[in-house]
């Protein structure tokens, strides 16, 4: 079985595929929850990312058990708590970005599966929570990230981008279409191409760098321009990247983001650098460290989390296609299967004009 899994020669073997994917599950409580880490929260975003990564890693029960477990969670409105601890509710707030993600994750099971009576069951949790989210679009198209928490973020309404398209392809998929997505996805383009100075600044993060290129809002040579403005804030040869551009701190999560984002552009090789540039976190149980201080020379925090091992797997399926190791479900963060990319549309909302097409505003 593991002969036939992802995996990227010279990074990481077949069976240490399996041995990583086996580490999230082991970590997934009786109900289908996957937290942060073993006594951790959980969230849904987070949750549905390792449901993609268990799938990609042959852990088909014990995806489609976390895939199960999103549904009891979901309000009447369409959303979901953003922290859940052992069964409750720790934090209520409902977030845009986590409330999208599940069109991700089940477009990726159907890339994977094909088993279209279990997208179909799963279609109206994906329906309602997008209709939730694509209400909390503001004036100038980014989402208000919660509607407790006034204002728009960066990577996480780069990420609903990807999630409007997966979205509409299922909703192509099941005959059933939604073209409001449509058209909060033509304005969330727009916005996150040439408005990021309207987001809230979060400039220090490297997500919202990398964020924009990873969901698919900004592509081509726009794209290129945005990795390489702040290139030298975040990456560290060698070891990854930083989460916070003030810290000597890699974080493997957002190292395999990073990935992604350059698999996605067409940077093949600097991909699979920083792929092996962060296997230093790698425990050897297949799991992996969240991050590590360079200069004290010590992993912080001293736990191995869920998010961290599914952005690996993703990753090495993503690099893995080029040599003919990956899934059906390998392009799903380049966006080739996903609808096409949305008609941008402009709101009438006092944004001042682009320079042009292609201009950088400050990541934010």
């Amino acid at each position: 079985m593991s002969e036939r899994l992802p995996h990227v020669d010279g990074v990481l073997s077949p069976g240490q595929v399996a041995q990583t994917a086996a580490s999230i599950a082991r970590m997934q409580e009786p109900d289908g929850a996957i937290p942060w880490t073993t006594g951790e929260h959980v969230d849904v975003w987070n949750h549905v990312e390792a449901a993609m990564a268990l799938l990609v890693g042959g852990e088909v029960e014990a995806a489609e058990a976390a895939y199960d477990w999103v549904p009891r969670w979901q309000r009447a409105d369409g959303s979901w708590p953003m922290k859940i601890v052992a069964g409750q509710v720790e934090d209520d707030r409902g977030e845009v970005n986590m409330s999208a993600y599940l069109a991700v994750g089940l477009w990726h099971h159907w890339l994977v599966r094909h088993d279209a009576a279990y997208v179909a069951t799963l279609w109206p949790a994906v329906r309602a929570g997008l209709d939730w989210v694509v209400a909390q679009q503001l004036p100038f198209g980014g989402l208000n990230w919660t509607p407790d928490d006034q204002g728009a973020l960066l990577a996480g309404s780069s990420s609903v981008y990807q999630s409007l398209r997966a979205g509409v392809a299922l909703a192509e998929l099941l005959d059933d279409p939604q073209p409001e997505w449509e058209l909060a996805g033509g304005r969330l383009g727009h916005a996150v191409r040439h408005h990021r100075d309207l987001f809230l600044d979060k400039s220090t993060f490297s997500m919202d760098w990398y964020y924009p290129v990873l969901g698919g809002a900004v592509r081509g040579p726009a794209a290129s321009a945005l990795l390489a403005s702040r290139w030298d804030d975040f990456v560290v040869p060698g070891l990854g990247i930083r989460c916070v551009d003030t810290n000597p701190w890699v974080t493997g999560a957002e190292t395999c983001e990073l990935v992604l984002a350059l698999d996605a552009v067409g940077d093949h090789a600097g991909a699979l650098r920083l792929l092996g540039d962060m296997q230093h976190l790698r425990h050897e149980d297949g799991g992996y460290w969240t991050g590590w201080v360079f200069g004290d020379d010590v992993h912080w925090p001293g736990e191995q989390t869920t998010y961290t091992a599914a952005a690996v797997l993703l990753a090495v399926d993503a690099l893995g296609e080029t040599y003919g190791h990956a899934t059906p479900g390998s392009g799903i963060m380049r966006g080739t299967s996903l609808a096409p990319h949305f008609a941008e549309i402009a709101l009438e909302c006092g944004c001042p004009s682009p320079d042009s097409a292609d201009r950088l505003a400050r990541p934010s």
